[in-house]
Formats: structure tokens, C-alpha cells, sequence
């Protein structure tokens, strides 16, 4: 069981950050979120999410157009933002990711099998888009998720063949603490939970 520092710096601390330390994150750093992150569960082992890690200004100005007024300019300079994206042809990959059931491709590619697919995709693709999250926040990293863009841009200007679609964007680095909102709070179990 994980200890209370432990839990803290995962969840109950953790913040959404909104401003970014001039401290670079490491193609060393981003490599071993992932080495913990795809390790999360998805339907079928379908891992349909897929990350691009922008972190040069030419990929930023790719970026711009896309997002909102309030999360340009935490977006641009974040030391790396991801596009949490997912494969919308996943199940291709399904006879290696998936081998003990051959026949799994089928449950989603063919006629008439398009939004079972597209569920599946958007669907795990979150999944493993918090499992990046909470892994870099357990390597020690700061996120700021958001959802204030605009995806069709971004997905013309970083994923043009159509295959792959942007879900969210989540800035990482290390956190500038002076630039967090006051916490926001949440549900008590009994508002948010039932027994059945």
C-alpha cells in the first residue's frame, strides 16, 4: 500500500498548474512517464491513446491557433505539451496486443461496427491519458490538463491523414506554485457514491 506522501503527491496535493517554472523537462523524463503509464489497463488491450510531446516553438506555433485565449499562454510556455490523441484504427494492433483472442479485430473493424470503435477509442484513450498524468506526477512533474482548443485544428495540423484524433491537451513541467487558483472543492462519497 502506498504511503500518505505517496498518495499526497499523486492526488490530494497534486494541482493543475496554470504557470511553469523555467526548468526544462528531459526526453529521458517524458520516455519514463510513458515506461509507467502504458503499463494502465484498457478493454481488450487495445491501448488506442497516442502522444505527441511538443516541446519546440515550431511545434508551439502548430499549437496557437488551436487553443483558447485563457490557455495560450500556459501553453506556450509550458515546457511540454501533449496531445493525447487516440488511433481511430486501433484493433489493427489488436492480433499482437491482444493474442489470445484472434478473433478480437472483429469486435470492432467492419460495417455497422464504427461506433463501438470509436467508444473504445475515445474511451481508453482517456483512460491513458490520466495514467500519463498520474505518472508524471509520481516521477515528480507538475500537468495542466484542458480541453479549452480547438481539435479540429489541431488535428489538421499535426495529424492530417485523418487516422489519429486529438481528445486533450496537458501542459507538464515543474509548477509554479504562485500561479495556482485556490482549491476547488470536491464531492463527499455520499453525493457521489451508492451502494447497490
Amino acid at each position: 500500500m502506498l504511503d500518505d506522501k505517496a498518495l499526497d503527491k499523486i492526488f490530494r496535493s497534486a494541482r493543475t498548474h496554470n504557470g511553469w517554472l523555467d526548468k526544462p523537462v528531459t526526453d529521458d523524463q517524458l520516455r519514463a512517464i510513458y515506461e509507467v503509464a502504458k503499463w494502465g489497463p484498457t478493454s481488450a488491450n487495445s491501448q488506442p491513446a497516442r502522444f505527441v510531446f511538443v516541446r519546440t516553438q515550431e511545434g508551439k506555433e502548430r499549437l496557437r491557433p488551436a487553443l483558447s485565449a485563457g490557455n495560450t499562454e500556459k501553453t506556450m510556455s509550458a515546457p511540454v505539451t501533449v496531445i493525447v490523441a487516440y488511433d481511430t484504427q486501433f484493433y489493427e494492433h489488436l492480433p499482437q496486443h491482444f493474442p489470445h483472442d484472434p478473433s478480437a479485430i472483429h469486435w470492432f473493424k467492419g460495417e455497422g461496427k464504427e461506433a463501438v470503435a470509436g467508444a473504445t477509442a475515445v474511451r481508453n484513450g482517456t483512460l491513458q491519458g490520466a495514467y500519463l498524468m498520474i505518472a508524471a506526477r509520481a516521477l515528480g512533474l507538475d500537468c495542466g490538463a484542458m480541453s479549452g482548443f480547438n481539435n479540429a485544428v489541431v488535428d489538421e495540423n499535426f495529424f492530417p491523414d485523418g487516422r489519429f484524433k486529438t481528445n486533450f491537451l496537458c501542459n507538464i513541467g515543474h509548477g509554479d506554485e504562485s500561479k495556482i487558483f485556490a482549491r476547488s472543492p470536491r464531492m463527499n462519497f455520499a453525493d457521489a457514491c451508492s451502494f447497490a
